[in-house]
């Protein structure tokens, strides 16, 4: 775990729908990235920039990884990521993270993909 302590912290951006996520990692030209996703937490690590990142999210609410639905691309300016919720709920999620403190320094809104939970 040490190479993580030298890494930077990856900005991540999200939105959401009553069945999914959108989750961005807004790095670009990631190489080397590597992404693993269970249903309680995202962890991601890539270099950007000759700069290593990191991302450990710890999701609010369980998703389902196993779903078809669920599914990410590595593009040129970014990491963009559907990930399914284990549930479909009326409610949208208050935030993304169990942590709130992580959220705030960490995560922020995707405007371009917000939509009103009252729409």
């Amino acid at each position: 775990m040490a190479a993580v302590s030298d890494a930077l912290t990856a900005p991540v951006k999200w939105a959401q729908r009553a069945d999914s996520l959108y989750v961005t990692i807004a790095l670009p030209d990631v190489k080397d990235e590597k992404i693993e996703l269970t249903k309680d937490k995202l962890s991601f690590k890539g270099t950007a920039g000759g700069k290593e990142y990191f991302a450990e999210l710890e999701f609010l609410k369980p998703v389902n990884p196993e779903d078809e639905g669920t599914k990410w691309k590595c593009l040129p300016r970014s990491i963009q990521m559907v990930i399914m919720k284990e549930t479909e709920e009326e409610e949208f999620w208050v935030r993304l993270l169990k942590d709130k403190v992580q959220e705030k320094g960490q995560c922020s809104i995707d405007w371009d993909k917000y939509v009103n939970p009252e729409d």
